[in-house]
């Protein structure tokens, strides 16, 4: 019998037709990150208000924690130290509510009342008389005070709303001061209880990020509040000084205004002068301006630097592209937070890019 003939030999794979490495499971892994994303992106817009007010609490209780862990070390318990803390800081509202409120509501009325003579004022001025020439001001107020009537006529709704906004701000304090405190009593524990959960040889690496982030928003923060009292307290005796009317409203706007870094003190500082311009004459208006130049001096070149470089280590130019983008996005309270949470970023990514090049030491090692 003869032999079969042997079989040919398989032919052998091409080597430029490989077998795909993307799995389905590994689409699917891919869609659903994508959507999980997208969907708490959707989450977070919906609940704006709620993110900020959560955020508004988040830094004031690391700010008060502080204080707390200052007493714990003193050899006072955890709890009867929130308890210190919170109801200090209640009675340091209340007291200063009782102090500077009613003169300075009373102060605001005034300021209303006076407006019409304010604006006579400022048409007699040859600033107006300058601005008239060229962008007939004067044409645009007399439209407005025609329309005035038709406008109080309907101010039944804007009322409505004003009220409904100091309502909402009132239930919005209340809501923070809640979620203050209970920060305060069970965040510790849960951020412990998050960390524990970690893999244990990342465990140190998040301790110290969280450590750091903590430290840099409680230091950010205490210098915040240190640079707001300086310029209510400075720009109120200034103003009293010059006998502007309506100083301690003014000076208490122009301190708020700090917690905006770099913005807020150019905005209000010019509307301040503009209003002592028209009310107290040409050089109140002047010296008034000069003040507040000179205030932004001393927060720019002083304050602010103590402030953020020795505790959040963030670009001037970062914090001024930080507060317009979260400005934007969530108004006023977006860019009060927009340099913490600029400061944490910075310190996530910094960590991050420390970690990969170690890792790229590592591997370079070997091979030298």
């Amino acid at each position: 019998m003869k032999s079969a003939p042997p079989e040919p030999p398989l032919p052998e794979p091409n080597p430029e037709v490989r077998r795909s490495q993307v799995t389905l499971k590994t689409v699917f892994t891919i869609c659903a990150g994508v959507l999980m994303v997208a969907t708490i992106v959707a989450a977070i817009a919906h609940a704006l208000l709620a993110v900020a007010l959560s955020g508004a609490a988040l830094m004031i209780a690391v700010s008060l924690d502080h204080v707390v862990v200052m007493l714990e070390r003193r050899g006072v318990a955890r709890p009867l130290g929130v308890a210190i803390v919170v109801l200090g800081l209640l009675g340091i509202i209340v007291g200063l509510g009782f102090t500077l409120i009613p003169p300075a509501v009373s102060q605001a009325k005034q300021l209303i009342v006076g407006a019409p003579g304010f604006i006579r004022a400022a048409r007699g001025s040859r600033l107006f008389h300058m601005l008239d020439l060229r962008f007939h001001v004067a044409e645009r107020v007399q439209n407005a005070e025609q329309h005035l009537p038709e406008m109080l006529e309907g101010a039944a709704t804007p009322l409505l709303a004003a009220v409904g906004g100091v309502l909402s701000s009132i239930a919005a304090a209340v809501t923070v001061l809640f979620l203050v405190v209970f920060m305060l009593i069970f965040g510790k524990r849960l951020v412990r209880g998050v960390l524990t959960e970690a893999r244990p040889e990342h465990r140190q690496l998040y301790d110290d990020v969280v450590g750091k982030i903590y430290h840099s928003i409680g230091g950010y923060l205490g210098g915040l509040l240190l640079i707001c009292t300086i310029n209510a307290t400075l720009t109120t005796t200034f103003l009293a000084i010059v006998r502007l009317p309506f100083f301690l409203p003014l000076g208490i706007l122009s301190g708020m205004a700090s917690m905006i870094p770099y913005a807020g003190p150019f905005v209000v500082g010019t509307l301040i002068s503009l209003l002592a311009l028209i009310s107290q004459g040409v050089w109140t208006g002047v010296a008034t301006g000069i003040y507040f130049i000179s205030y932004g001096m001393l927060e720019g070149n002083i304050l602010g630097p103590l402030v953020f470089r020795r505790t959040v280590h963030v670009n001037p130019l970062v914090v001024t592209l930080s507060i317009l983008f979260l400005g934007e996005i969530a108004g006023v309270v977006g860019a009060i937070v927009a340099v913490p949470v600029v400061a944490a970023l910075q310190i996530i990514l910094r960590e991050v890019l420390r970690i990969r090049r170690e890792q790229l030491t590592r591997v370079r090692l070997p091979e030298s």
